[in-house]
């Protein structure tokens, strides 16, 4: 069953290129996972927010490739050293 997320991500205002920049690196990665079906990065209109989106075939495909993006520095959960704020991750499913 496909499996998705959506990430509202509040980085300082100094730190936002850097954090878009670690967050397309997440993406690069991801594409090369097996089970990768999309993944996007993007800004509310404001810029108050990051916003990562992605899909994969499988809950276990996106475990597998959160894996790898835990090694590159991100992490699904909590605040970075970069963020502000805690980000608020949804989890979706196709039905």
């Amino acid at each position: 069953m496909p499996f998705g997320f959506v990430a509202f991500h509040y980085p300082a205002p100094e730190h936002v290129q850097e954090f878009l920049g670690r967050c397309h690196q997440v993406a690069e990665a991801s594409r090369t996972q097996p089970g990768f079906l999309s993944v996007e990065v993007w800004t509310t209109a404001d810029g108050d927010a990051a916003v990562t989106t992605g899909a994969f075939d499988s809950e276990e495909a996106f475990r597998a490739a959160a894996g790898i993006a835990r090694e590159l520095g991100a992490t699904p959960d909590g605040l970075s050293d970069l963020e502000v704020r805690p980000r608020q991750v949804h989890f979706l499913v196709s039905r």
